[in-house]
């Protein structure tokens, strides 16, 4: 047998030399970011370059509280042991192989994935890069599930999916949508959490329905009770596809393995808090005709599933139940859910486990997220007077407490700003 030969670039020397050259005050770097980044993002808040836990620190050294975790993705904070080290191991066995071929780690996520959502005989799963790029799937599998007669699509007022052209023509925010119309046609919003208007939109001539169990980016709203209950019971009378975009609320965000816990959809879109802030999403199909929608060669990716996303995604499953994490999630959630309601400036307060939405008496949100930041607090606001947070889940009570203590002065000094 042939030796096999030394892979190419094996004797370069480690990589911390290389990022060791990545040196420089933040102001530097934005300097250099808008010369070299496209500006879609306008200009970032601060430039990071280490995190821990529930911690981030910037170039300049300062420290951060992350009450957004990414925007709901790092479920268990930064450099995570247990994650980064089955990254670094996979990735040192076999990093992409092409959807040519399969690998272990993929085929025990999907079945693990399959297993916690409770799916039927039959139910498969599709893995993407990206939310919205699960979102473009279902959206296809929606498109599978038309006839001439059944062509519609509806979505929910004030949804958001996403970014691309399909998950755009479900977004419901007119900003996001009219610069690149026409968008893929067939889509109609209605009323979120109204039944009545579900009732009256979906017949025979719709083909799916796509909601999130809790409307993230519109500011942590919640449907009423029943209403997910009903738009299976909706759907299912008139033949249409019932998908839950859970790429926010999914893998424990919520308390619960999934919002939509106890309503079993046609299919659920995954990503975020999946990787544990590796890029990996995924689409559940339940039961084996709509997992028929979809044949071979109508769909695919090249990176989606790779061994290394799989595997984050495996180690993340892995580390929220032997932590017991979901128990962290309920208890640091209500707890910071009830203290809030307390705060001077606080009008409302909403959300499950640790997505909470904060509304204001006045239009400071915006300026409350930059006097977080100097206070070393790293929150969002969806609104003018909307703030959202979504920390890691393994917030601890203290670092809850922490936060509480400072929001009277973050949001006092965030009125100063609103004033000048």
């Amino acid at each position: 047998m042939s030796t096999i030969p030394k892979a190419p670039g094996a004797d370069i020397v480690p990589a911390a030399p290389v990022l060791a050259e990545l040196t420089g005050s933040g102001s530097d770097w934005l300097a250099r970011y808008s010369k070299s980044l496209m500006g879609v993002f306008g200009t970032p808040q601060r430039v990071l370059v280490r995190g821990h836990g529930c911690y981030v620190w910037d170039a300049d050294g300062k420290a951060y509280l992350d009450l957004l975790g990414g925007i709901a993705v790092n479920a268990l904070g930064h450099a995570h042991p247990f994650v980064t080290s089955v990254v670094a191991s996979q990735l040192n066995t076999l990093g992409h192989v092409s959807n040519f071929f399969t690998s272990p780690t993929q085929i025990a996520l999907a079945e693990k994935l399959l297993q916690l959502a409770k799916a039927p005989e039959g139910s498969k799963v599709f893995f993407s890069n990206s939310g919205t790029e699960a979102i473009e799937a279902a959206f296809k599998l929606a498109r599978r599930n038309s006839t001439p007669e059944r062509t519609r699509i509806i979505a929910m007022d004030h949804a958001f999916h996403g970014r691309t052209m399909g998950a755009l023509a479900l977004t419901a925010k007119a900003a996001y949508r009219e610069p690149f119309e026409p968008l893929p046609a067939g889509v109609e919003h209605i009323p979120y959490g109204d039944i009545e208007a579900l009732r009256a939109a979906v017949d025979e001539t719709v083909a799916a329905v796509f909601m999130e169990p809790i409307q993230g980016e519109a500011g942590v709203h919640l449907p009423p009770e029943g209403y997910l209950q009903a738009a299976r019971e909706i759907t299912s009378a008139a033949g249409a596809l019932l998908v839950f975009d859970e790429v926010q609320t999914g893998i424990g965000r919520t308390g619960t393995w999934f919002a939509s816990v106890g309503v079993l959809p046609d299919a659920m879109t995954l990503a975020k808090g999946l990787g544990a802030g590796f890029p990996i999403g995924g689409l559940i199909t339940f039961g084996d005709k709509v997992s028929a929608l979809l044949t071979a060669g109508q769909h695919g990716t090249t990176f989606g599933g790779n061994p290394v996303a799989t595997a984050a995604a495996l180690a993340t499953l892995a580390a929220i139940e032997s932590q017991d994490v979901l128990a962290n999630v309920n208890a640091t959630g209500d707890r910071l859910r009830a203290a809030l309601q307390d705060v001077e400036g606080v009008s409302a307060v909403r959300g499950r486990g640790l997505l909470i939405g904060i509304d204001l008496e006045q239009d400071i949100a915006p300026a409350a997220v930059t006097a977080a930041l100097e206070a070393g607090f790293i929150i969002n606001a969806t609104g003018p007077r909307t703030l959202r947070l979504a920390p890691p889940l393994i917030l601890g009570p203290d670092q809850a407490d922490s936060f509480l203590d400072e929001l009277p002065a973050i949001l006092a000094a965030a009125a100063k700003i609103g004033q000048s």
